[in-house]
Protein backbone atom coordinates (compact mmCIF):
# COMPACT_ATOMS: atom_id res chain seq x y z
CA UNK A 1 0.00 0.00 0.00
CA UNK A 2 1.32 3.37 -1.02
CA UNK A 3 2.02 5.84 1.28
CA UNK A 4 -0.52 8.44 0.15
CA UNK A 5 -3.08 5.22 0.28
CA UNK A 6 -2.93 5.34 3.73
CA UNK A 7 -3.24 8.62 4.79
CA UNK A 8 -6.38 9.46 3.10
CA UNK A 9 -9.41 10.85 5.00
CA UNK A 10 -9.96 10.06 8.57
CA UNK A 11 -6.21 9.11 8.94
CA UNK A 12 -5.11 12.50 8.05
CA UNK A 13 -4.67 15.59 10.88
CA UNK A 14 -7.19 18.00 10.56
CA UNK A 15 -5.24 20.67 11.23
CA UNK A 16 -1.19 20.95 10.62
CA UNK A 17 0.62 23.77 13.51
CA UNK A 18 3.77 25.09 12.07
CA UNK A 19 5.39 27.07 14.26
CA UNK A 20 8.90 28.83 13.88
CA UNK A 21 10.38 30.70 16.77
CA UNK A 22 12.52 33.22 15.25
CA UNK A 23 16.40 33.50 16.50
CA UNK A 24 15.86 30.08 18.56
CA UNK A 25 19.23 28.49 18.46
CA UNK A 26 18.72 24.44 19.49
CA UNK A 27 20.72 24.90 23.05
CA UNK A 28 18.38 27.04 24.28
CA UNK A 29 16.63 22.82 24.76
CA UNK A 30 18.71 22.34 27.36
CA UNK A 31 20.00 25.74 28.75
CA UNK A 32 16.26 26.43 30.45
CA UNK A 33 15.39 22.52 30.54
CA UNK A 34 15.16 22.93 34.32
CA UNK A 35 13.30 25.72 34.02
CA UNK A 36 10.75 24.82 31.59
CA UNK A 37 7.22 23.67 32.75
CA UNK A 38 5.99 19.82 32.01
CA UNK A 39 3.46 20.98 29.15
CA UNK A 40 5.36 23.13 26.56
CA UNK A 41 8.78 22.68 25.23
CA UNK A 42 9.03 19.18 27.64
CA UNK A 43 5.63 17.91 26.62
CA UNK A 44 7.15 18.45 22.78
CA UNK A 45 10.26 16.41 23.34
CA UNK A 46 9.19 13.92 25.73
CA UNK A 47 5.89 12.90 23.54
CA UNK A 48 6.94 13.91 20.17
CA UNK A 49 9.97 13.21 18.00
CA UNK A 50 13.10 15.64 17.98
CA UNK A 51 15.82 16.54 15.34
CA UNK A 52 18.51 17.32 17.50
CA UNK A 53 21.39 17.59 14.71
CA UNK A 54 19.02 19.93 12.45
CA UNK A 55 20.86 22.73 10.87
CA UNK A 56 20.38 25.19 7.87
CA UNK A 57 22.69 24.72 4.47
CA UNK A 58 22.98 27.97 3.02
CA UNK A 59 24.11 31.38 3.58
CA UNK A 60 22.87 33.66 5.01
CA UNK A 61 20.85 32.78 8.09
CA UNK A 62 18.31 35.66 8.36
CA UNK A 63 14.46 35.72 8.81
CA UNK A 64 13.07 36.02 5.18
CA UNK A 65 15.39 33.31 4.22
CA UNK A 66 14.94 31.04 6.48
CA UNK A 67 10.88 30.98 6.82
CA UNK A 68 10.81 30.34 2.65
CA UNK A 69 13.35 27.48 3.00
CA UNK A 70 11.43 25.83 5.97
CA UNK A 71 8.24 26.19 3.91
CA UNK A 72 9.34 25.79 0.43
CA UNK A 73 12.00 22.70 1.00
CA UNK A 74 14.61 24.46 -0.92
CA UNK A 75 16.91 27.67 -0.10
CA UNK A 76 18.19 30.59 -1.29
CA UNK A 77 19.63 29.09 -4.79
CA UNK A 78 16.24 28.16 -5.73
CA UNK A 79 13.29 30.44 -3.91
CA UNK A 80 15.16 33.62 -4.55
CA UNK A 81 14.43 35.26 -0.81
CA UNK A 82 18.17 35.70 -0.57
CA UNK A 83 17.91 38.03 2.43
CA UNK A 84 15.17 40.44 4.37
CA UNK A 85 16.63 43.11 1.77
CA UNK A 86 19.02 43.08 -1.17
CA UNK A 87 20.13 44.94 -3.83
CA UNK A 88 18.00 44.82 -7.26
CA UNK A 89 21.14 44.92 -9.98
CA UNK A 90 18.14 45.55 -12.49
CA UNK A 91 16.73 48.93 -10.73
CA UNK A 92 19.93 50.01 -8.90
CA UNK A 93 18.23 49.84 -5.68
CA UNK A 94 17.05 47.75 -2.71
CA UNK A 95 14.31 45.85 -2.31
CA UNK A 96 12.23 44.22 0.61
CA UNK A 97 11.45 40.35 0.71
CA UNK A 98 7.94 40.94 0.45
CA UNK A 99 7.62 44.70 -0.68
CA UNK A 100 5.10 45.20 -3.32
CA UNK A 101 3.95 48.65 -4.49
CA UNK A 102 1.63 46.99 -6.61
CA UNK A 103 -0.98 45.98 -3.79
CA UNK A 104 -2.64 47.95 -0.98
CA UNK A 105 -2.96 47.76 2.54
CA UNK A 106 -6.04 46.70 4.46
CA UNK A 107 -6.65 47.25 8.18
CA UNK A 108 -4.42 50.25 8.18
CA UNK A 109 -4.44 53.57 6.01
CA UNK A 110 -0.08 53.23 6.18
CA UNK A 111 2.39 51.52 3.72
CA UNK A 112 2.91 48.93 6.27
CA UNK A 113 -0.03 46.75 4.27
CA UNK A 114 1.96 46.65 0.90
CA UNK A 115 3.20 43.68 1.25
CA UNK A 116 2.53 40.15 -0.94
CA UNK A 117 4.35 36.78 -1.54
CA UNK A 118 5.53 37.67 -5.12
CA UNK A 119 9.33 37.99 -4.50
CA UNK A 120 8.96 33.93 -3.35
CA UNK A 121 9.90 31.35 -6.45
CA UNK A 122 8.26 28.16 -5.92
CA UNK A 123 5.37 26.96 -3.63
CA UNK A 124 5.12 25.97 0.01
CA UNK A 125 3.96 23.13 1.46
CA UNK A 126 1.01 24.73 2.37
CA UNK A 127 0.37 25.41 -1.38
CA UNK A 128 0.66 21.99 -2.27
CA UNK A 129 -2.58 21.26 0.60
CA UNK A 130 -4.35 23.62 -1.20
CA UNK A 131 -4.09 22.44 -4.53
CA UNK A 132 -4.27 18.45 -3.69
CA UNK A 133 -7.46 19.82 -1.65
CA UNK A 134 -8.92 21.86 -4.80
CA UNK A 135 -8.23 24.91 -2.65
CA UNK A 136 -10.87 23.54 0.52
CA UNK A 137 -7.79 23.06 2.58
CA UNK A 138 -7.61 26.13 4.57
CA UNK A 139 -4.05 28.22 5.00
CA UNK A 140 -4.03 31.09 7.63
CA UNK A 141 -0.31 32.88 8.57
CA UNK A 142 0.22 34.34 11.13
CA UNK A 143 3.05 36.77 12.63
CA UNK A 144 4.07 40.18 14.26
CA UNK A 145 6.48 40.28 11.56
CA UNK A 146 5.02 40.81 7.85
CA UNK A 147 7.90 38.16 6.29
CA UNK A 148 7.12 35.96 9.48
CA UNK A 149 3.63 35.52 7.96
CA UNK A 150 3.73 36.00 3.79
CA UNK A 151 6.29 33.85 3.33
CA UNK A 152 5.33 30.67 5.09
CA UNK A 153 2.08 30.86 3.52
CA UNK A 154 2.74 31.01 0.49
CA UNK A 155 0.93 32.03 -3.10
CA UNK A 156 -2.28 30.85 -1.97
CA UNK A 157 -2.81 31.43 1.63
CA UNK A 158 -6.44 32.66 2.21
CA UNK A 159 -5.03 35.09 4.72
CA UNK A 160 -1.84 36.36 6.29
CA UNK A 161 -1.77 38.55 9.01
CA UNK A 162 0.71 40.95 10.40
CA UNK A 163 0.88 43.09 13.36
CA UNK A 164 1.55 47.53 12.94
CA UNK A 165 2.50 49.05 16.43
CA UNK A 166 3.19 52.38 15.98
CA UNK A 167 0.24 54.70 17.44
CA UNK A 168 -2.72 51.98 16.26
CA UNK A 169 -1.43 48.36 17.58
CA UNK A 170 -3.36 45.86 15.23
CA UNK A 171 -3.30 43.56 12.80
CA UNK A 172 -3.51 43.95 9.26
CA UNK A 173 -2.93 42.26 5.58
CA UNK A 174 -2.87 43.58 2.27
CA UNK A 175 -4.91 43.60 -0.58
CA UNK A 176 -3.15 40.07 -1.97
CA UNK A 177 -5.03 38.37 -0.12
CA UNK A 178 -8.62 39.99 0.65
CA UNK A 179 -10.12 43.68 0.43
CA UNK A 180 -11.21 44.21 3.75
CA UNK A 181 -10.89 42.59 6.97
CA UNK A 182 -12.49 39.37 8.14
CA UNK A 183 -15.32 40.35 10.76
CA UNK A 184 -13.18 38.44 13.16
CA UNK A 185 -9.99 40.05 13.05
CA UNK A 186 -11.92 43.61 13.54
CA UNK A 187 -13.03 42.33 16.23
CA UNK A 188 -10.27 41.23 17.79
CA UNK A 189 -8.57 44.66 16.92
CA UNK A 190 -11.54 46.25 18.45
CA UNK A 191 -11.57 44.36 21.85
CA UNK A 192 -7.78 45.98 22.39
CA UNK A 193 -6.28 43.04 23.92
CA UNK A 194 -3.05 44.82 22.92
CA UNK A 195 -3.48 47.45 25.48
CA UNK A 196 -3.67 45.09 28.11
CA UNK A 197 -0.10 44.34 27.41
CA UNK A 198 1.32 47.67 27.87
CA UNK A 199 2.61 47.12 31.38
CA UNK A 200 5.27 46.46 33.40
CA UNK A 201 7.45 43.35 32.15
CA UNK A 202 9.08 41.84 35.38
CA UNK A 203 10.97 38.57 35.33
CA UNK A 204 8.84 35.58 35.22
CA UNK A 205 10.37 33.93 38.41
CA UNK A 206 12.79 35.55 40.69
CA UNK A 207 15.57 37.02 38.79
CA UNK A 208 18.46 35.88 41.21
CA UNK A 209 16.91 32.32 40.07
CA UNK A 210 17.96 32.78 36.51
CA UNK A 211 21.59 30.78 36.85
CA UNK A 212 21.30 30.75 32.85
CA UNK A 213 21.89 34.22 32.45
CA UNK A 214 24.89 36.56 33.22
CA UNK A 215 24.52 39.29 35.88
CA UNK A 216 21.09 41.79 35.11
CA UNK A 217 23.17 44.85 35.04
CA UNK A 218 26.43 44.41 32.21
CA UNK A 219 27.80 46.34 29.40
CA UNK A 220 26.92 43.91 26.52
CA UNK A 221 22.68 44.69 26.64
CA UNK A 222 20.73 47.43 24.73
CA UNK A 223 17.75 48.69 26.09
CA UNK A 224 14.48 50.93 25.54
CA UNK A 225 14.96 54.38 24.67
CA UNK A 226 14.34 56.87 28.40
CA UNK A 227 15.62 53.82 31.33
CA UNK A 228 19.54 54.63 32.29
CA UNK A 229 19.87 51.00 32.87
CA UNK A 230 18.71 47.87 30.58
CA UNK A 231 17.43 46.08 34.35
CA UNK A 232 14.46 44.72 35.24
CA UNK A 233 11.51 45.91 35.53
CA UNK A 234 10.52 47.95 32.80
CA UNK A 235 6.82 49.94 32.74
CA UNK A 236 5.99 50.04 28.90
CA UNK A 237 3.48 52.64 29.91
CA UNK A 238 6.31 55.04 30.49
CA UNK A 239 8.45 53.74 28.12
CA UNK A 240 6.13 53.79 24.71
CA UNK A 241 6.64 57.28 23.75
CA UNK A 242 10.18 56.81 23.27
CA UNK A 243 9.94 53.18 22.04
CA UNK A 244 7.36 53.14 18.96
CA UNK A 245 4.51 53.19 21.07
CA UNK A 246 2.97 50.03 20.21
CA UNK A 247 5.59 48.63 18.44
CA UNK A 248 7.67 48.34 22.10
CA UNK A 249 5.22 45.10 22.83
CA UNK A 250 7.22 43.51 19.66
CA UNK A 251 10.58 44.08 22.11
CA UNK A 252 9.18 42.04 25.14
CA UNK A 253 7.42 38.42 26.07
CA UNK A 254 4.50 40.61 25.39
CA UNK A 255 4.32 40.33 21.79
CA UNK A 256 4.15 36.49 22.40
CA UNK A 257 1.60 36.63 23.72
CA UNK A 258 -1.09 38.80 21.91
CA UNK A 259 0.90 36.73 19.13
CA UNK A 260 -0.64 33.34 20.30
CA UNK A 261 -4.05 35.32 21.31
CA UNK A 262 -3.98 36.32 17.33
CA UNK A 263 -3.58 32.71 16.84
CA UNK A 264 -5.90 31.11 18.61
CA UNK A 265 -8.23 33.50 17.51
CA UNK A 266 -7.71 33.12 13.87
CA UNK A 267 -8.61 29.15 14.74
CA UNK A 268 -11.71 30.41 16.18
CA UNK A 269 -12.70 32.71 13.13
CA UNK A 270 -11.70 30.50 10.23
CA UNK A 271 -13.00 27.12 11.93
CA UNK A 272 -9.35 25.79 11.07
CA UNK A 273 -9.47 22.15 11.69
CA UNK A 274 -13.38 21.22 11.12
CA UNK A 275 -13.88 21.02 7.68
CA UNK A 276 -13.21 17.59 6.61
CA UNK A 277 -9.69 18.78 5.00
CA UNK A 278 -6.57 19.14 6.72
CA UNK A 279 -6.47 22.82 7.30
CA UNK A 280 -2.52 24.89 8.01
CA UNK A 281 -1.69 27.46 10.31
CA UNK A 282 1.47 28.63 10.51
CA UNK A 283 2.55 31.01 13.74
CA UNK A 284 6.02 32.97 13.62
CA UNK A 285 6.91 34.15 17.44
CA UNK A 286 9.22 37.23 16.50
CA UNK A 287 9.47 38.85 19.91
CA UNK A 288 12.56 35.94 20.76
CA UNK A 289 14.62 37.49 17.84
CA UNK A 290 14.07 41.27 18.55
CA UNK A 291 14.84 40.55 22.28
CA UNK A 292 17.80 38.49 21.27
CA UNK A 293 19.03 41.75 19.22
CA UNK A 294 18.37 44.05 21.94
CA UNK A 295 19.67 42.24 24.88
CA UNK A 296 22.01 39.38 23.66
CA UNK A 297 21.43 35.66 24.29
CA UNK A 298 22.69 35.36 27.70
CA UNK A 299 20.62 37.64 29.34
CA UNK A 300 18.05 38.21 31.89
CA UNK A 301 15.73 39.34 29.31
CA UNK A 302 15.76 36.79 26.88
CA UNK A 303 16.02 33.97 29.16
CA UNK A 304 12.79 35.05 30.98
CA UNK A 305 11.26 35.08 27.11
CA UNK A 306 11.84 31.70 26.68
CA UNK A 307 10.35 30.88 30.36
CA UNK A 308 7.16 32.64 29.36
CA UNK A 309 7.44 31.36 25.46
CA UNK A 310 7.01 27.53 27.15
CA UNK A 311 4.00 28.96 28.96
CA UNK A 312 2.95 29.98 25.52
CA UNK A 313 3.57 26.37 24.14
CA UNK A 314 1.45 24.43 26.79
CA UNK A 315 -1.64 27.21 26.08
CA UNK A 316 -1.60 26.60 22.47
CA UNK A 317 -0.98 22.69 22.55
CA UNK A 318 -4.03 22.37 25.58
CA UNK A 319 -6.13 24.49 23.42
CA UNK A 320 -5.73 22.29 20.57
CA UNK A 321 -6.28 19.65 22.53
CA UNK A 322 -9.49 20.64 23.71
CA UNK A 323 -10.70 21.97 20.08
CA UNK A 324 -9.52 19.38 17.94
CA UNK A 325 -9.05 16.07 20.27
CA UNK A 326 -5.91 14.71 21.33
CA UNK A 327 -3.68 13.83 18.80
CA UNK A 328 -6.01 14.84 15.86
CA UNK A 329 -3.40 17.70 14.64
CA UNK A 330 0.27 17.38 13.44
CA UNK A 331 2.74 20.54 15.64
CA UNK A 332 6.14 20.98 13.91
CA UNK A 333 8.43 23.72 15.79
CA UNK A 334 11.66 24.71 14.09
CA UNK A 335 13.76 28.64 14.05
CA UNK A 336 14.20 30.70 11.21
CA UNK A 337 18.03 31.00 12.42
CA UNK A 338 20.13 30.68 16.11
CA UNK A 339 21.70 33.70 17.41
CA UNK A 340 25.45 34.24 18.35
CA UNK A 341 27.10 35.39 21.53
CA UNK A 342 27.83 39.77 22.32
CA UNK A 343 31.21 39.46 21.13
CA UNK A 344 32.07 42.10 23.50
CA UNK A 345 31.30 39.26 26.35
CA UNK A 346 33.04 36.75 24.26
CA UNK A 347 36.26 38.89 24.70
CA UNK A 348 35.87 39.35 28.59
CA UNK A 349 36.05 35.25 28.33
CA UNK A 350 39.13 35.54 26.00
CA UNK A 351 37.20 33.46 23.35
CA UNK A 352 38.02 35.25 19.71
CA UNK A 353 36.13 37.66 18.46
CA UNK A 354 34.99 40.92 17.57
CA UNK A 355 33.52 43.59 15.23
CA UNK A 356 33.76 44.41 11.24
CA UNK A 357 33.34 48.03 10.59
CA UNK A 358 31.43 47.42 7.25
CA UNK A 359 31.23 51.24 6.46
CA UNK A 360 34.64 51.43 6.87
CA UNK A 361 35.39 48.26 4.23
CA UNK A 362 33.29 49.26 1.77
CA UNK A 363 35.18 52.79 1.60
CA UNK A 364 38.32 50.59 1.37
CA UNK A 365 37.39 48.77 -1.49
CA UNK A 366 35.96 51.48 -3.66
CA UNK A 367 39.48 53.23 -2.75
CA UNK A 368 41.32 49.81 -3.62
CA UNK A 369 38.89 50.33 -7.20
CA UNK A 370 40.16 53.81 -7.38
CA UNK A 371 44.09 53.34 -7.38
CA UNK A 372 43.59 49.57 -9.09
CA UNK A 373 41.14 50.36 -12.34
CA UNK A 374 41.32 54.68 -11.96
CA UNK A 375 37.63 54.28 -11.48
CA UNK A 376 35.28 53.62 -8.95
CA UNK A 377 32.41 52.93 -10.82
CA UNK A 378 32.98 49.45 -11.16
CA UNK A 379 31.70 49.24 -7.78
CA UNK A 380 27.91 49.47 -7.85
CA UNK A 381 26.95 47.87 -4.59
CA UNK A 382 28.21 46.24 -1.91
CA UNK A 383 25.45 44.86 0.85
CA UNK A 384 24.69 41.54 2.58
CA UNK A 385 28.30 40.61 2.59
CA UNK A 386 28.18 40.66 -1.42
CA UNK A 387 29.88 43.16 -4.24
CA UNK A 388 27.61 43.51 -7.00
CA UNK A 389 29.70 45.01 -9.98
CA UNK A 390 28.70 47.06 -12.96
CA UNK A 391 29.41 45.31 -15.79
CA UNK A 392 28.63 48.18 -17.93
CA UNK A 393 31.11 50.38 -16.74
CA UNK A 394 33.57 47.95 -16.90
CA UNK A 395 33.36 46.81 -20.13
CA UNK A 396 33.39 50.73 -20.80
CA UNK A 397 36.64 51.44 -18.82
CA UNK A 398 38.48 48.76 -20.95
CA UNK A 399 38.72 46.06 -18.35
CA UNK A 400 38.35 42.69 -18.62
CA UNK A 401 35.58 41.65 -16.22
CA UNK A 402 37.14 38.30 -14.65
CA UNK A 403 40.24 39.93 -14.28
CA UNK A 404 38.68 42.75 -12.23
CA UNK A 405 37.09 39.70 -10.08
CA UNK A 406 40.36 38.10 -9.75
CA UNK A 407 42.03 41.30 -8.52
CA UNK A 408 39.02 42.14 -6.15
CA UNK A 409 38.87 38.49 -4.88
CA UNK A 410 42.40 38.23 -4.04
CA UNK A 411 42.06 42.07 -2.32
CA UNK A 412 39.00 41.06 -0.12
CA UNK A 413 40.71 37.74 0.83
CA UNK A 414 43.59 39.70 2.15
CA UNK A 415 41.29 42.15 4.21
CA UNK A 416 41.71 41.88 8.38
CA UNK A 417 38.75 39.81 9.70
CA UNK A 418 37.53 38.07 6.40
CA UNK A 419 37.91 34.45 5.77
CA UNK A 420 36.63 33.38 2.83
CA UNK A 421 35.45 34.62 -0.25
CA UNK A 422 33.62 33.13 -3.31
CA UNK A 423 33.17 34.68 -7.08
CA UNK A 424 30.05 33.96 -8.75
CA UNK A 425 31.86 31.72 -11.46
CA UNK A 426 32.65 29.32 -8.76
CA UNK A 427 28.93 29.56 -6.98
CA UNK A 428 27.45 29.37 -10.33
CA UNK A 429 29.95 26.83 -11.59
CA UNK A 430 29.56 22.83 -11.75
CA UNK A 431 31.64 22.19 -8.55
CA UNK A 432 29.93 21.23 -5.60
CA UNK A 433 31.97 22.73 -2.27
CA UNK A 434 32.05 21.45 1.23
CA UNK A 435 31.41 23.79 4.53
CA UNK A 436 31.12 27.08 4.25
CA UNK A 437 31.45 26.98 0.52
CA UNK A 438 28.41 24.27 -0.01
CA UNK A 439 26.48 26.86 2.11
CA UNK A 440 27.55 29.74 0.09
CA UNK A 441 26.64 27.97 -2.71
CA UNK A 442 23.26 26.83 -1.72
CA UNK A 443 22.29 30.33 -0.81
CA UNK A 444 23.69 31.84 -4.13
CA UNK A 445 20.92 32.96 -6.70
CA UNK A 446 22.19 33.16 -10.14
CA UNK A 447 19.55 36.66 -11.29
CA UNK A 448 19.80 38.04 -7.43
CA UNK A 449 23.20 37.37 -6.46
CA UNK A 450 26.32 39.54 -6.34
CA UNK A 451 29.60 39.06 -8.37
CA UNK A 452 31.49 38.18 -5.03
CA UNK A 453 30.78 37.07 -1.33
CA UNK A 454 32.96 36.87 1.88
CA UNK A 455 32.27 35.50 4.75
CA UNK A 456 33.99 37.19 8.30
CA UNK A 457 35.61 34.91 10.67
CA UNK A 458 33.92 33.09 13.46
CA UNK A 459 32.51 35.40 15.95
CA UNK A 460 32.93 38.18 13.84
CA UNK A 461 29.74 40.30 13.86
CA UNK A 462 29.18 43.46 11.87
CA UNK A 463 26.76 45.22 14.15
CA UNK A 464 27.12 47.54 17.09
CA UNK A 465 28.61 46.66 20.51
CA UNK A 466 25.70 45.51 22.56
CA UNK A 467 23.02 42.56 21.72
CA UNK A 468 23.23 39.77 19.42
CA UNK A 469 22.45 39.03 15.93
CA UNK A 470 23.02 36.39 13.67
CA UNK A 471 23.78 35.68 9.54
CA UNK A 472 26.80 33.24 9.75
CA UNK A 473 27.67 29.79 8.46
CA UNK A 474 28.79 29.01 12.03
CA UNK A 475 26.83 26.38 14.09
CA UNK A 476 25.20 28.70 16.59
CA UNK A 477 23.47 30.37 13.18
CA UNK A 478 22.37 27.23 11.74
CA UNK A 479 21.97 24.48 14.32
CA UNK A 480 18.03 25.13 15.44
CA UNK A 481 15.38 22.82 17.06
CA UNK A 482 13.36 20.34 15.28
CA UNK A 483 10.27 18.98 17.26
CA UNK A 484 7.52 17.03 15.60
CA UNK A 485 4.59 15.91 17.70
CA UNK A 486 1.04 14.92 17.22
CA UNK A 487 -0.70 12.61 14.96
CA UNK A 488 1.06 9.50 14.47
CA UNK A 489 3.94 10.53 15.00
CA UNK A 490 6.22 8.63 17.33
CA UNK A 491 8.28 9.21 20.52
CA UNK A 492 12.04 9.50 19.78
CA UNK A 493 14.75 11.51 18.93
CA UNK A 494 17.97 11.09 16.66
CA UNK A 495 21.29 12.71 15.97
CA UNK A 496 21.49 11.96 12.69
CA UNK A 497 22.23 15.14 10.62
CA UNK A 498 19.04 16.73 9.04
CA UNK A 499 18.09 20.29 7.43
CA UNK A 500 15.84 22.57 7.62
CA UNK A 501 14.94 22.05 3.73
CA UNK A 502 13.48 18.35 4.87
CA UNK A 503 10.60 20.07 6.96
CA UNK A 504 8.57 20.86 4.01
CA UNK A 505 8.64 16.96 1.95
CA UNK A 506 8.37 15.43 5.41
CA UNK A 507 5.68 17.42 6.58
CA UNK A 508 3.65 16.47 2.47
CA UNK A 509 4.77 12.83 3.03
CA UNK A 510 2.78 12.77 6.16
CA UNK A 511 -0.10 14.42 4.23
CA UNK A 512 0.18 12.22 1.38
CA UNK A 513 0.20 15.24 -0.65
CA UNK A 514 2.83 16.64 -3.88
CA UNK A 515 6.08 18.09 -2.42
CA UNK A 516 6.83 21.86 -3.30
CA UNK A 517 7.59 22.47 -6.33
CA UNK A 518 11.09 23.23 -5.95
CA UNK A 519 11.94 21.33 -3.25
CA UNK A 520 15.69 20.07 -2.51
CA UNK A 521 15.12 18.64 0.89
CA UNK A 522 14.88 14.85 2.06
CA UNK A 523 11.70 13.32 3.57
CA UNK A 524 13.01 12.92 7.55
CA UNK A 525 13.49 9.27 7.46
CA UNK A 526 14.60 8.59 10.78
CA UNK A 527 10.97 9.65 12.20
CA UNK A 528 8.99 8.12 8.90
CA UNK A 529 10.03 4.71 9.46
CA UNK A 530 9.10 4.57 12.81
CA UNK A 531 5.63 5.43 12.24
CA UNK A 532 5.74 3.20 8.94
CA UNK A 533 6.52 0.40 11.95
CA UNK A 534 3.43 1.69 13.64
CA UNK A 535 1.29 0.90 10.49
CA UNK A 536 0.84 4.78 10.73
CA UNK A 537 1.67 5.05 7.42
CA UNK A 538 4.09 2.87 4.98
CA UNK A 539 7.08 4.07 2.93
CA UNK A 540 6.76 3.76 -0.82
Amino acid sequence: MGLAQTLLGQDRPKLVVAVVVDQMRYDYLSRYWDKFGENGFKRLVNEGFNFENNHYNYLPTKTAPGHASIFTGTTPMNHGIIGNNWYDRENGTMVYCVGDTAVSSVGTSRKSGKMSPHRLNGNTFADENRIHTQMRGRTISVSLKDRGAILPGGHTANGAYWFFGGDEGVFITSSYYRSTLPNWVNDFNDSRKVDTYLRTWDTKNLSDTYTESIVDANPYEGGFKGKAEPVFPYDLQKLKGQNGMYDILMDTPFGNDLTLDFALAAIEGENLGENGYTDVLTVSFSSTDKIGHIFGVDSKELEDAYLRLDENISRFLEYLDEKLGVHEYLFMLTADHGGTHVPAYLKSLKVPAGYFDMREFKSEVVKFSEKEFKTSSIIDNISNNQVFLDHDAISRSGHDLEKVVRSLYGHILNYPQVDKVFTRSQLEGSTIFHGTGSLAQLGFHLKRSGDLQFVLEPEILSYRTTGSTHGDATNYDTHVPLIFYGKGIPVGSTYKRSHIVDIAPTICAILGISYPNLSTGDPLWPMLDLMSNNQTLTKQ
